[in-house]
């Protein structure tokens, strides 16, 4: 996993008040980073539903793209990351299998698997941003990558960025193959 830089921590932060009230019962941080994950679930899911499904199993092969992740492993990677990360964040044991690579379980065969997986992960990830508040963010918790405790905050600010990493990526493929994603259409 990459390192993430401050930006999104300081959007998230400061970023709420531009978009419209919510619920008081949910604290502000929780409604920044809620609305963070929504707006990159809107970008990936759009894309997996966009893309063929005879285009899931593509991965580039010419040049450095040797060995990587095809399209369908790509969200499932997505989707199983999400899922150890909101498991930590909500204390709980990860209800999905992160399978080899944390590429998901070996059980995903079709497109339709891929985006349930997807959908399914997004909102257990929901559920886990929900549970941020100013006095838990600097609350040290395990991590679900090693056996490093980091503060709670990160792992949310994380479960953004590496999406955002991975869809990227799926653009890329996408595009490869003659489909614009749905974010980049007039």
């Amino acid at each position: 996993m990459k390192q993430t830089s401050g930006w999104l921590l300081i959007a998230a932060l400061f970023g709420t008040a531009a978009w419209g009230a919510e619920p008081a019962e949910r604290s502000a941080m929780s409604r920044s980073f809620d609305r963070q994950l929504s707006g990159v679930e809107r970008e990936v899911v759009s894309l997996a539903e966009a893309l063929p499904a005879d285009k899931f199993a593509f991965a580039p092969t010419q040049g450095e793209f040797q060995g990587v992740r095809t399209f369908a492993q790509q969200a499932s990677h997505i989707a199983a990351t999400l899922y150890m990360i909101a498991s930590a964040l909500l204390g709980e044991k990860n209800p999905s299998e992160a399978g080899k690579d944390e590429n998901g379980p070996a059980s995903l065969k079709t497109k339709q698997d891929v985006v349930n997986y997807l959908k399914a992960a997004f909102a257990y990830a929901h559920k886990a941003m929900n549970t941020l508040t100013d006095q838990n963010a600097t609350e040290m918790i395990g991590a679900p990558f090693g056996n490093n405790k980091v503060p709670r905050v990160s792992l949310a600010v994380m479960a953004i960025s590496h999406t955002f990493d991975h869809y990227g990526q799926m653009v890329v493929y996408a595009r490869m193959n003659g489909v614009v994603p749905p974010a980049s259409r007039r």
